[in-house]
């Protein structure tokens, strides 16, 4: 039996074995405690970065009406959870919206399944380079690796007209309050904010109400960019504005 070699994607490329460095391009930049090589990498690295923009604007430009959907890559395919994220997938799709994943396994891989289910819709993945092993679900038919998450994290939000989170761990998280904060801070507008599962996200917004609002840490009104329910057509409807479920046809300029 083939012996199976440690694997790492980097943006583009793929590294096996001895190749597969200790640190990921993320740590290197982050990490202050090293020596002082950083003074003449830094600027090679901002054009990495800058390359990785190009690249992700240039993927995704043409992109229909998108969705992005998060939640825990380790959530198991035979769960309500991962069933949750293949209905919702599939009535993104059916409604007109591209999906986009983080390209991952687990509530990533349901909602681009979903997604694949529909003729004619294009479910997308945008990974990110891990230091342990995760690889592109086979659901997904435009993938893009990026070594930084903030690049990535950049076009979430620029090529979605709305989030909607399933039940997730530190990153859901991560990516959900960000998203929360660029809608309450203006940086975003029109951009609805849905928390499927209510048993799981229940605890976490009767928290906000009762001690964020309850401590004058957030406004009243900022509890309405925050939308919780169990009915994937709801989400569904909550991202179209309450309207028809299908995205009006783009208008040809004059």
């Amino acid at each position: 039996m083939k012996q199976s070699r440690p694997e790492r994607r980097q943006g583009q490329a793929v590294v096996r074995g001895n190749l597969v460095p200790d640190s990921t391009h993320d740590q290197r930049l982050l990490d202050r405690q090293g020596s002082t090589d950083w003074l003449h990498m830094d600027p090679w690295r901002v054009l990495r970065i800058q390359a990785e923009f190009v690249e992700g604007f240039g993927q995704l430009a043409e992109l229909p009406p998108a969705v992005t959907v998060f939640g825990s890559a380790r959530t198991p395919d035979d769960s309500p959870e991962y069933e949750m994220g293949v209905e919702l997938g599939r009535a993104l799709a059916e409604s007109g919206y591209a999906v986009i994943t983080g390209g991952g396994p687990g509530v990533m891989e349901a909602a681009n399944r979903g997604a694949t289910e529909v003729d004619g819709a294009v479910s997308v993945g945008l990974g990110i380079e891990l230091p342990f092993e995760q690889k592109m679900n086979d659901y997904v038919d435009l993938g893009i690796e990026f070594r930084y998450f903030f690049v990535r994290k950049t076009m979430f939000v620029k090529y979605s007209c709305g989030f909607i989170a399933l039940p997730g761990g530190f990153g859901t998280l991560d990516e959900l309050f960000e998203a929360l904060t660029l809608v309450q801070t203006r940086k975003v507008t029109s951009f609805p904010v849905v928390l499927m599962g209510t048993e799981f996200w229940g605890g976490m917004v009767d928290w906000i109400k009762n001690t964020l609002l309850g401590t004058g840490k957030i406004a009243a009104q900022d509890l309405d960019l925050i939308h919780l329910t169990d009915d994937v057509h709801e989400a569904v409807r909550i991202i179209t504005g309450g309207g028809s479920l299908r995205p009006p046809p783009a208008v040809e300029p004059q």
